[in-house]
């Protein structure tokens, strides 16, 4: 029997070259080996003010651009959280079971809230959801980059805690980190994450964007002193961060692309690295426009939302028992 992963990816934006190496072509990959649930965050991007449509947009946007990336829906299961009632149910089971102490602790939280006049209830509370999400599907691991660590840890945690008190209910699962790629950074600030909430639109590359921007952001990427193309993250992080994504967009070894590139400059690096860029993105970029203009991803998340709530529904049941709570309606409001 296959083990089973679960991940989820936000619709607060157009995906980034960094959510695509960093999370959704390991998705694709793992897709083959895992038992594989992949989710559409919508409640998590609503801990911040969205625009009802603009959020409708991005949902759809969000789900065509992961099929279009190579998620099949023969091999995984694709859904919209918020199609799936059970993540609030059992999200609300979970803020019960962390403390105050373990949310304010989260790295996530203080970042965003910095510098606000006020966040949302939600965007303090979002890592129990978070651990919800991936306690419903008895994950076995979860596909994270190295920023989304801590939250697993509190997921297991929670589910150690739940588990102390209730008897084994909840299956603990693992992150699943990929040595390199995990995180990619800011073509403008090698010490940012690259984020599609960056106010500095030369900082990402979208998915959306056109061959002729990605050659233009990426020649306007941020390098370090000198002029050797060699990988160094600590003295050259700008440089590094560049490679990495030269390797996993060519499916080259590091080592080779320093090689490659032995007694030549930045700009043929920056020139050669924008063509291996254009090349891994346009095909997903065409697809998801196919995927957007016939709807078939809507069916993929029908069907997706039927899968995740026949098996998230027998974990929520499991939990409310466990806990004493009422049965007579199960998760899906037929009365039993």
């Amino acid at each position: 029997m296959r083990k089973r992963v679960f991940s989820g990816v936000q619709p607060s934006g157009i995906l980034t070259l960094g959510n695509y190496l960093g999370a959704i072509k390991r998705f694709v990959e793992i897709q083959n080996e895992y038992e594989a649930f992949y989710c559409v965050v919508d409640y998590h991007a609503i801990t911040v003010p969205q625009a009802p449509d603009s959020l409708r947009s991005q949902i759809a946007h969000t789900a065509a651009f992961m099929l279009g990336a190579g998620l099949d829906p023969d091999k995984m299961t694709l859904f919209v959280q918020s199609d799936v009632p059970t993540h609030t149910q059992l999200g609300w089971i979970m803020e019960c079971t962390a403390t105050f102490g373990e949310l304010s602790r989260m790295t996530q939280f203080k970042d965003k809230s910095q510098g606000k006049e006020s966040v949302s209830g939600g965007l303090f509370t979002y890592p129990a959801l978070m651990a919800a999400d991936i306690l419903l599907y008895d994950a076995d691991a979860v596909p994270v980059g190295e920023d989304q660590k801590q939250h697993v840890e509190l997921c297991r945690d929670l589910a150690e805690r739940f588990n102390s008190r209730f008897g084994k209910v909840l299956k603990v699962p693992e992150p699943l980190i990929g040595q390199t790629g995990a995180r990619i950074m800011s073509l403008q600030d090698p010490h940012r994450k690259m984020s599609k909430s960056d106010p500095n639109p030369a900082g990402y590359i979208s998915l959306a964007d056109s061959p002729d921007d990605i050659v233009k952001k990426i020649k306007r990427a941020v390098t370090d002193s000198g002029r050797e193309v060699a990988y160094d993250p600590d003295e050259k992080p700008a440089l590094a961060n560049l490679i990495t994504i030269f390797a996993h967009c060519s499916e080259k070894s590091i080592n080779d692309i320093v090689a490659a590139y032995d007694g030549k400059g930045y700009a043929e690096f920056k020139k050669d690295l924008a063509d291996v860029v254009v090349e891994a993105l346009t095909p997903i970029r065409m697809r998801h426009d196919a995927i957007l203009a016939d709807g078939s991803y809507i069916d993929v998340l029908r069907h997706g939302a039927r899968r995740a709530h026949d098996v998230s529904s027998a974990v929520l049941r499991r939990v409310k028992e466990a806990m004493g709570l009422s049965l007579y309606i199960d998760p899906a409001g037929v009365r039993i």
